[in-house]
This record gives C-alpha cells, sequence and structure tokens, in this order.
C-alpha cells in the first residue's frame, strides 16, 4: 500500500532527459534564460528528472525504495499546489507526469515550481526522509498518547456470533471486458453461507482496495495483471473471511468478490477506477439476480445456501474497493452512461446501505440517500488524510437528509489490518504494516507497542463488529444498535478493548446550524476548509496533524466547506453564529453539535445557547469535548458529537420554529474549538425514500491543434436523469492551476454546464494542453464522473537537432565546449542529456576536471582518482529555451603538474529508456597536455 511515510530518495544530483526520434524532448528552463554548460544545476531536487520522447516529455521522481501498491494516489505538488496525479511504473520506484498534464504554473513560472517539487499522498509528504519522525520528536505531542476513556455498553452488542453454522466456497466465472482495461477482467468470488437457514437471507457483498496483485512463493509482490508465469494472484478478496463468517452466523449470505485485475489496470483510470468496480459490483449482483431466479444455474456453494434476497443488499468496500462500492449504489440508482459502464442490463437489486473501510473518495460525490456508514482508522498510513470522512459530510443539504451517514473513529487502527491478506503472520503472500515509523523516532500514538495501537486481531474483530452493526441497522432495520453508530456515545463489547467513537448526519436530525456562508459570527471565525491562505484556512501552520473534516481535493481552494473555529485565552467570550434563515428545532429533543479540539487536549468546556428571531435567549446547557489522541502523523483533528437537551428552550414562550442563532461560551482556562455543524436530534431511524434527481458525468474530448486559426471547443458533460439540482462546476486555469467556481442549475439534456475552450492553430512545436473542469453536486443532484475537460495535442514535428563542437580540441586549464542547436525555435523549452562513456585511447580522469563541477554534477569527489566513465552518474544535460535554437554546454579541465599523454572525453545521448541511444548524438572532446 501507498504508505504516509518519508520515503528514502536517491542523491541524483543531474537532470536525465532523454529524446524521441528528433533527440530533444521538451522540458520547462529551470534556470532562467542562460545557456546551460554541464547541466546539472540541481534546479530539481534529488530523485527527480524530466524524461520522455520528444512528443511526451514527462516529470518523473523515482524513489530509493520501492512504494508497494496502494489506495490513496501520489500527487506530485509545489508548495502545497497540485502540479497533477502521476502514474506509476511497475518497478513501484517511479512516477511519471506528462508535462502536458502539470497544472499550477505549468506553462509560465514552472521553474520556480520545479525548485519546490513535492510528493504526496493521503495528505502526507514522502519525498523528505526523516522527517515525519524528527517532527514528532519535537512537536510537543510526548512520548506517549493515552486512548480515550471507555464508551457504556450498548443494549445490544451486534458483534456476537449468531445461531448459524456457515460453509464456504468459490465460484470462477468467464472474465469480463470493461472500458478503458485492456485485459479481461476476473469474475472470482469466495462465499460464505449460513448452513440451514430458511428463507430468502440478505446478501452482503465485499470487495476489496488496491493492493498488489501477483507475488512470487517467498519472494516479491508486482502489480502486473495478468499475473505473469511463475507468480500467483495474491488473494485479496479472501481477506474479510472473519468478517462473512460472522453475518452469515447471523443468517447473511456473503460474497467476497475480487478486483486484481482492476488494481492491475487502474493507474491509467482517470477516476482512479471507480466505474470499474462499480461495473464488476453490479456484474456480480447481476449474476445472483439469475441465480435466485435459476438455482440450477448456480454454482454448487450459491445452489445448496439458502436464496438470497436481493431486495436486501449491503455493500462493504475496503479503500478504493470503498469508493467502488459507493459509486456502485450510485450507479444502482442513477444509471451511468453507457458508454462508461461495463454493465448494461437491468437493475434487479436494492442497495440498502453502504460500509466504506478506510476509503478513498477521489471524487468527492457520496450518494445521499443510500445509508453509510464510514470506518475511519485512527493510524491509516495509506489513505492518511481519512479522506472519507466526506462521505459524511459531503451528503449535508444535497437531498432528502433521511438516511443515516455515520463516520465510525477506530483509534489506534491502520489501514491495512481489516483485510487478513494484508496482514504479516496472517497473509499468503508478504504483507506490512502501512503505518510505517523508523524504530528509532517512534510514534507517540502508532507505532506498535504503544498504549494507543491496537493489534491486527484486535482491529479485525473491531472491523467484524461494527460492519455487523451497519447490516443489523441498515438491512435488518433494528434501532437498537443505532447507538453504536450515530453518536450516542455507546460501545460494542465485542470490540473491546478497541475505542470506536462515532458521530453522524442525515436521518431524523432537523433543520441545522451549518457554517455554509450563509451565516454570521462573531466572537469567533467563519474559515474554509481548503483554503491556501493561512489566514482564512481551518487549521493553521501550527496543527500537529491534520482533519479528516479538510481533506483537500484537486482543487486549490473550495467555495461552501466552511467550518467556525474558535480560540480564547480566558473563558466567557461567546462565539455566536447567526444564520440568514431562521432554523427550526421544532420536534427535535436534543440539539447535536459536532465539535473538535486540539489532540491529546482534554476538559475542554462549553456552554451553549440559542435565540430565537424574537430576541429570547435560552441557555441549554454545558458540553466537555476531549481530542483525540493525535500526533502529527495521523488526522486526529476528528469533531466528537455532543448533545445538549431543548428544555430549556420549551419554556418561557421560546419559538423553537425561528431559531435565529447558535452560541458557544467557552468555560476552560483557554484553548481552541471548532464547531462542524449543529442540529436538531431526536432518536430513531427514518424509512429512507431515495430522491430521482439528475445526474451529472463529465466527459473528455482530445483535438488536435491544428496548423491556423482559432476553433472552439466545449468540454462534454452529460446530465441524465429527472428534476433539476444545482452542482458547483470547478474551472482549471492551465497556465496558474487556480480554479475558478460557479453554482449551475441543471436539468436532463440540457447544456447548463457550458465551458468554452478556445485552441489557436500554429505550426511550431509546442506541448500537448490539457484544460480540465472539476463538478460537486451542492443541492438536489448527483455526480457520477465528476473530472474531464479537454486535451490538446501537439500536431508539430519537433524540430532536428545537432551538435556543432566549439572547443573540441584544448589545452588543459580551458574548457571543452559544445553547441546543441535546433533546426527551428520551438514554443517550448527542449532538452536533452548524455551519459559519459570511456573513449578509445586514453581518458580524462576525475583530477582532470574542475572538482567543484564534478561535485555538483555527481555529488562525487575527485579522490580516489579514477576515468570519468567510472563516476556513477555522470550526466550532461542541455536545456535550449523556448524560442531560441541553441544552448551551450561546456566541461571545465584543470592544469595539473603530471606528464601525461593526450586525453579524451565521450559522452552519448541518451534514449528514453535512459540507456545510450544507438546511432545518437555524442560529445566528444580531447585535452592536451599543457606542459
Amino acid at each position: 500500500m501507498v504508505r504516509a511515510r518519508r520515503i528514502w530518495v536517491t542523491a541524483a544530483a543531474v537532470l536525465a532527459v532523454t529524446g524521441g526520434s528528433s533527440g530533444l524532448a521538451q522540458a520547462q528552463q529551470p534556470s532562467g534564460t542562460r545557456p546551460l554548460a554541464a547541466a546539472t544545476d540541481g534546479n530539481l531536487p534529488p530523485g527527480w528528472h524530466i524524461a520522455g520522447k520528444a512528443d511526451a516529455p514527462r516529470l518523473e521522481w523515482r524513489s530509493d525504495a520501492p512504494l508497494p501498491m496502494g489506495d490513496a494516489r501520489v500527487e506530485f505538488r509545489s508548495q502545497g499546489d497540485l502540479l497533477g496525479i502521476p502514474v506509476p511504473g511497475k518497478d513501484g520506484h517511479t512516477f511519471r507526469l506528462a508535462l502536458g498534464d502539470l497544472r499550477s504554473q505549468s506553462r509560465s513560472g514552472l521553474a520556480a515550481s520545479l525548485k519546490s517539487l513535492e510528493v504526496w499522498s493521503g495528505g502526507h509528504r514522502l519525498d523528505k526522509s526523516g522527517r515525519d519522525a524528527a517532527d514528532n520528536s519535537a512537536s510537543g505531542l510526548g512520548s506517549a498518547a493515552r486512548p480515550p476513556a471507555r464508551l457504556p455498553a450498548n443494549a445490544v452488542d451486534p458483534g456476537k456470533p449468531g445461531s448459524y453454522r456457515t460453509v464456504t466456497g468459490e465460484y470462477n466465472l468467464k472474465s469480463v471486458r470493461l472500458p478503458g482495461f485492456s485485459a479481461p477482467i476476473e469474475m472470482r468470488a469466495v462465499v460464505v453461507a449460513p448452513k440451514g437457514a430458511t428463507g430468502k437471507r440478505p446478501l452482503a457483498l465485499f470487495l476489496h482496495g488496491r493492493h498488489s496483485t501477483c507475488y512470487v512463493e517467498h519472494g516479491d509482490v508486482n502489480g502486473d495483471w495478468p499475473c505473469p508465469a511463475g507468480t500467483k494472484s495474491i488473494p485479496s478478496h479472501r481477506g474479510y473471511l472473519r468478517d462473512q463468517k460472522l453475518l452469515a452466523s447471523q443468517g447473511y449470505m456473503t460474497v467476497s468478490i475480487s478486483a486484481n485485475g482492476i488494481n492491475g489496470q487502474d493507474f491509467a483510470a482517470e477516476d482512479g477506477g471507480a466505474q470499474a468496480r462499480s461495473s464488476l459490483v453490479r456484474l456480480h449482483l447481476a449474476q445472483w439476480a439469475d441465480w435466485a431466479a435459476h438455482p440450477a444455474t448456480a454454482p454448487a456453494v450459491v445452489r445448496d445456501a439458502p436464496p438470497a434476497d436481493l431486495s436486501r443488499v449491503l455493500l462493504i468496500g475496503h479503500s478504493r474497493g470503498g469508493e467502488g462500492v459507493n459509486r456502485a449504489a450510485l450507479d444502482s440508482l442513477y444509471p451511468p452512461p453507457a458508454d462508461q459502464d461495463g454493465y448494461h442490463g437491468p437493475v434487479r437489486w436494492h442497495i440498502k446501505g453502504t460500509v466504506l473501510i478506510g476509503p478513498t473518495v477521489f471524487g468527492q460525490n457520496p450518494v445521499p440517500d443510500v445509508p453509510s456508514m464510514t470506518i475511519l482508522p485512527g493510524c491509516d498510513g495509506d489513505v492518511s488524510d481519512l479522506q472519507g470522512e466526506v462521505y459524511v459530510d459531503g451528503t449535508r443539504g444535497v437531498s432528502r437528509g433521511t438516511a443515516l451517514h455515520s463516520a465510525v473513529y477506530v483509534v489506534g487502527a491502520n489501514h491495512n489490518f481489516f483485510n487478513t491478506e494484508w496482514t504479516p503472520g496472517q497473509a499468503k503472500a508478504p504483507a506490512e504494516d502501512d503505518f510505517w515509523s523508523d524504530p528509532q523516532h517512534r510514534d507517540p500514538v502508532c507505532s506498535k507497542g504503544t498504549a494507543v495501537r491496537l493489534t491486527a486481531d484486535q482491529q479485525h474483530k473491531a472491523g467484524s463488529t461494527y460492519i455487523a452493526a451497519a447490516a443489523r441497522l441498515f438491512v435488518a432495520g433494528d434501532d437498537r444498535v443505532r447507538p453504536l453508530l450515530d453518536g450516542s456515545a455507546r460501545r460494542a463489547p465485542s470490540a473491546d478493548p478497541a475505542r470506536v467513537l462515532s458521530h453522524a448526519v442525515g436521518a431524523k436530525r432537523g433543520a441545522g446550524f451549518l457554517p455554509d456562508g450563509k451565516v454570521t459570527v462573531t466572537g469567533g471565525r467563519l474559515c474554509s476548509a481548503v483554503d491556501p491562505r493561512p489566514s482564512v484556512a481551518c487549521l493553521g501552520q501550527g496543527a500537529k496533524g491534520s482533519s479528516p473534516h479538510f481533506a483537500t481535493w484537486e482543487t486549490d481552494r473550495e467555495a461552501g466547506r466552511h467550518a467556525v473555529a474558535l480560540r480564547w485565552t480566558s473563558p466567557g467570550t461567546a462565539m455566536r453564529m447567526k444564520s440568514a434563515e431562521p432554523v427550526s428545532l421544532a420536534g427535535a429533543g436534543k440539539l447535536a453539535l459536532r465539535v473538535f479540539v486540539p489532540p491529546n487536549s482534554s476538559g475542554t468546556q462549553l456552554d451553549v445557547s440559542v435565540t430565537d428571531a424574537a430576541g429570547h435567549r435560552a441557555a441549554l446547557g454545558r458540553v466537555r469535548v476531549d481530542g483525540l489522541p493525535g500526533s502529527e502523523r495521523n488526522a486526529a483533528y476528528w469533531a466528537r458529537e455532543v448533545r445538549v437537551p431543548l428544555t430549556a428552550a420549551t419554556r418561557a414562550g421560546f419559538d423553537l420554529r425561528h431559531v435565529k442563532s447558535l452560541e458557544l461560551t467557552p468555560r476552560s482556562r483557554k484553548g481552541q474549538a471548532w464547531l462542524m455543524d449543529a442540529w436538531g436530534w431526536r432518536p430513531g431511524t427514518p424509512a429512507v425514500h431515495e430522491a430521482v434527481l439528475p445526474r451529472v458525468d463529465v466527459g473528455r474530448a482530445e483535438v488536435d491543434e491544428g496548423n491556423s486559426g482559432v476553433r472552439t471547443y466545449h468540454v462534454p458533460v452529460q446530465v441524465s436523469g429527472h428534476g433539476s439540482g444545482q452542482v458547483r462546476v470547478y474551472v482549471i486555469d492551465p497556465v496558474t492551476g487556480r480554479t475558478k467556481d460557479r453554482l449551475v442549475t441543471v436539468r436532463p439534456g440540457g447544456h447548463d454546464i457550458d465551458v468554452p475552450v478556445k485552441v489557436k492553430g500554429d505550426t511550431r512545436y509546442g506541448s500537448d494542453q490539457q484544460y480540465d473542469i472539476l463538478v460537486k453536486a451542492v443541492k438536489g443532484a448527483v455526480v457520477g464522473s465528476y473530472r474531464g475537460g479537454i486535451y490538446v495535442r501537439n500536431d508539430d514535428p519537433a524540430p532536428k537537432v545537432s551538435v556543432t563542437p566549439l572547443a573540441d580540441r584544448v589545452t588543459e586549464g580551458k574548457p571543452l565546449k559544445w553547441r546543441v542547436s535546433l533546426s527551428e525555435s520551438a514554443d517550448v523549452d527542449l532538452s536533452t542529456s548524455f551519459a559519459v562513456a570511456a573513449p578509445t585511447g586514453p581518458e580524462l580522469s576525475t583530477k582532470d576536471v574542475d572538482p567543484a563541477w564534478l561535485r555538483d554534477i555527481t555529488g562525487a569527489s575527485p579522490n580516489p582518482e579514477r576515468p570519468l566513465s567510472k563516476v556513477d552518474g555522470l550526466w550532461l544535460w542541455v536545456n535550449v529555451p523556448a524560442g531560441r535554437t541553441s544552448a551551450d554546454v561546456t566541461v571545465p579541465t584543470v592544469t595539473d603538474r603530471v606528464d601525461e599523454p593526450t586525453e579524451s572525453v565521450r559522452f552519448r545521448q541518451l534514449d528514453d529508456a535512459g540507456e545510450p541511444r544507438p546511432g545518437g548524438l555524442e560529445l566528444n572532446g580531447t585535452v592536451l597536455n599543457a606542459s
């Protein structure tokens, strides 16, 4: 899995840029307009270089240690700005981003961006060795952390096994083809059924996440598909057998499906494979519907079990599997475009709920009318930002609000151990703890052996218990387990000793106070969840860790995602949030608030009061909020749900139908707190009725630049379904990477989202251009394919390149010099690289060249003296700036007192694999003795 750890990177000191058929690759000038000498001026950080063919240049980063396949996407950033999503190489080390796909100053000002490149995944940076551990030691978080106090037991414990024995079997059907995937996808699954159960039984379907696909017995793993000869497929789908057996003992049919074929190919999918996983889930459900209608055609394990009730389906997805089952629920209600989908049959099932375990949510498009429970592992080292919180927060106000959306925070759990096939000592293939830490710098919260960190078995037991809780609430309709999921501060003893906390939105929560920009705040600060400006952002630079509520998307900032930040140095100063329109709390028994405080803090106390439209004020009571165990490496700024009774507001003529403002008054000596929202709450789980909504899907068109004129293209957007709704459209500036947004009302068949792109044709070689938009649902709509745009291909040939010696035969002490020329100028920087090779005859040594030059290029010392061809990493990189036709490259030599023969040096041009190009250009130089 991709880990939230610092990766030790190679100390390469040069840029290895290779060329295509012309011999040059497109690059951006990293150092102004001066000609580059032997080019290596450290303009890119270690581990980075520009590579690729002339018509497809790319920015590459290579880690010293391989990064195993993971669920969080790797991102290239510069000073916090997203440059783009790179494609991982099969070697596990290399990540590549086409220069045409660069965002954020990708055309103008790239020089500055390239000097501050960063690699991120799941909210943590990967390309600085040891920073996490070093920062923790000085963070003031202490050497140990304590778990929260144990909650009272719930009246019903869903983690207890049921009365049925279980039977296990597998099926392996014909592979299927999915749009955008070249190799077929397996239709393989393991089934666990209740033995002896009568009547139709609800079906629970599991989908694993993005993990390595193949392994060698007692050897390495890889992400290939199909698995090469001599390797075996990793059985990730068998990692939930304990969960399946618990559910089956309680009377559920269960199936866990394999998705290795998607994992091995989804690196090229713009949505990370979400649509493909949805198609796979629905193809399996269609098979189960067929078997229910024709039992004799079913595999033995299904044929011999009680029939599945497809009107009661629970989907459980882990990591990218979580995003996959969310999309499957969406697609089951609102059909996707046929050309994107691998399933084209009728929907013969009904999704009653979803369970999302450490999920990704790249599209930030949760299904608002399908109940969900999202498990957030407090020590997740893969999807480290716990972005799955969006499956809760992102449903607010979108649709009817009757579905419960619960977040369950498991203190001390990592990402992998919910799946036994990703757990060391339990898996058939090599496996590891995704929360990595340097043994010399133990994390006070999440390193193994702390008071907080769970063992693998403890974590899996907690996961099984809460999956069963969701099944019992969403599918069986047993309201007695709701307090485990809805923030009522109850625990399931079967999950002990894990500390599991919850909060929720939806269900019977009435009108609420949402910091959505339609409020005014005094005594506090209306802050932005996603904004690069410290004065506006909810978490400042001093925050130790991160917040799941503020997980970033693919924009530099977002409209509408706010919270209220409080900071006080003495008790008594009230924060008042006043709503533009009065809020009705009529019928509610309590006011529920989601509030968080800094990690490891305790005893924060806030008095809560409300004021009605007539100015009557009611003091409701006092709440106490404690922080979660946190370090700089986990996302512990997570809201606790607290409640106060509305009894005081029912007296003295207070009008609960028109509540105008909410006040929080700190009673602690000093502190900080953040208010996410507040709702009218009452017990119970209402029936869920899905709304009929319009669905938005954004496509991508690829066009040629052309040789002349200006053509206007429009980003393809499809709106299907029924009714009308509102979405927010983010248009990304292809030059600066900044986004502009607007609120748009959409209707099926309409063209309400109109983003024109003007393309100017010419005959000069340039870069491909990518114009992107993002769409997010706001009210009364859903979004499927959330990202798309126009991709403009450069259709002009690259200039031809040649080399002219300027000083290729010199006396020692003078520089060797060559000129690299283009047949014509280009609209982009072009570059190429040359690697040292052994010449015929005597060769220049490390003592014959400027030692500072040698050190800058390779990091090597002249001592011991050795031929230049024996020096690792001795490459010359030449960059021809846009609009120019040549650049010079030099090798500085030094005078010595040694009587030596005439010596030579040779550099050979490299191809796109970093090997000498057959028939490529050469730089040959000769140095004469001065004596």
